[in-house]
């Protein structure tokens, strides 16, 4: 049995190493393409090349340093034309020139706008101290707008000029109704004549286009944040609108006659971005393990640090649908670092609790679960070797181990041999 196609996702809050292991994914097998089947211009992807280049992907794939593979925003993708075109812009500069000829873009793709942006940081901004945690980048109201309305700007929508000016001119009027005063924003037509460049320099695509890819060659699907962000299985409000799971991708390879392996990545410690429940924060941590792509934000907030959690890590297992094998990153940083520990249970309000359960969408659920994590505490063991520790606790081989930011610092992950990824 080979493996012909693989999904990556973050089983953490985000920020545990999703781009490094597709750069090496993409850089020891022979990939067609990377297909981004969640989220949009939010992502902060880390890639560090042989020669030191360094980008932060967030609409391209993560791969885009190899040369020939493509890059396919799904119609899952929130897809930001401003953005990605500073974003291909950098890429240009370190070299990639030919990022753009190498993207497809489903037709079906949302559009975030400078509205929905703008929009974003006036509804956050409004919740004072307590803020849910934000990119800043628009991605949540672009699909709070689309549920709300018909007629959300949607790629497609950029080949057709009249359309696209209707629909960025609804956006634009929706946003000053609803924050009266709030940042200024662009006019629409100068927003329509931006995105009407967009259409022309990018080719847009069907959903039939994905099918082709699949048949191609090997295709890498790469997920956006955490599972324990997703919009519905995160600690809920401190969750992102988009689902973060496998659930994607696998309806894109549902839809195609394809499957693929479920690809889980972790740090060998905990990290989170901004507010929410963190059992296993230790502000010791934070001093002495600074992440240098990694910071505070003004809208994310701090960048948090604490042990390795592995009741979060089995409830994010169980939330994504099971996992085929795990990669687990920054095993470097946690060489050099005794006192780091795993946290193996909770004790919340005297009670013993080893595992989370995890169910269908029930955001009242999710919110009761998030007030009982701000009552828990660790109980934690040794951390031992983090790689056993890790796999003991998920029931899942680990199949790729990452010791640094490039892919000569990663040991395996190939994907045409069913062992390495731990299929049965």
């Amino acid at each position: 049995m080979t493996v012909d196609h693989v999904i990556v996702v973050d089983l953490g809050f985000g920020d545990a190493g999703k781009g490094t292991v597709v750069d090496h994914l993409c850089s020891a097998n022979p990939v067609t393409a990377v297909v981004r089947f969640n989220g949009g211009a939010q992502a902060a992807h880390n890639v560090v090349a042989a020669d030191g280049r360094h980008h932060t992907f967030a609409q391209f794939g993560s791969g885009t340093f190899t040369p020939g593979v493509r890059t396919h925003l799904s119609r899952f993708m929130l897809v930001d034309p401003l953005a990605l075109a500073a974003e291909a812009g950098h890429l240009r500069a370190l070299g990639a020139g030919d990022a753009l000829d190498r993207l497809t873009v489903d037709r079906d793709a949302l559009l975030t706008t400078p509205y929905h942006r703008a929009a974003n940081r006036a509804r956050e901004s409004a919740r004072g101290a307590a803020r849910h945690g934000s990119c800043g980048m628009g991605v949540g109201e672009t699909a709070s707008y689309a549920l709300a309305h018909g007629d959300a700007p949607r790629a497609g929508d950029c080949r057709t000029p009249a359309r696209l000016r209707r629909r960025l001119a609804a956006v634009r009027d929706w946003y000053r109704e609803t924050f009266p005063g709030g940042e200024d924003v662009p006019d629409a037509d100068a927003c329509a004549d931006a995105f009407t460049a967009f259409g022309e320099r990018v080719r847009i695509v069907g959903g039939d286009h994905l099918r082709g890819l699949l048949r191609a060659g090997t295709v890498v699907f790469e997920g956006a944040q955490g599972v324990l962000l997703d919009e519905w299985h995160g600690f809920h409000p401190y969750t992102t609108w988009s689902t973060t799971t496998f659930a994607n991708a696998e309806a894109l390879l549902d839809e195609a006659g394809a499957s693929a392996a479920r690809l889980g990545v972790l740090r060998a410690y905990a990290t989170r971005h901004g507010p929410g429940p963190f059992v296993t924060e230790d502000p010791a941590l934070t001093a002495g393990l600074p992440d240098r792509h990694n910071g505070a934000g003004r809208w994310q907030g701090a960048f948090r640090v604490g042990h390795l959690d592995t009741v979060a890590l089995r409830y994010a297992v169980d939330a994504a649908g099971g996992v085929d094998g795990l990669a687990v990153t920054h095993l470097d940083v946690a060489g050099a670092r005794p006192d780091l520990r795993a946290c193996r249970a909770y004790d919340v309000d005297g009670e013993r609790v080893e595992r989370l359960a995890a169910g269908p969408p029930d955001l009242a659920r999710q919110a009761a679960l998030t007030r009982r994590l701000l009552r828990a505490r660790p109980v934690y063991a040794p951390l031992g070797d983090p790689v056993e520790t890790i796999g003991d606790a998920l029931r899942a081989p680990v199949v790729l181990r990452s010791h640094g930011p490039a892919s000569a610092d990663k040991r395996g992950g190939h994907l045409r041999t069913a062992i390495d990824l731990g299929l049965r």
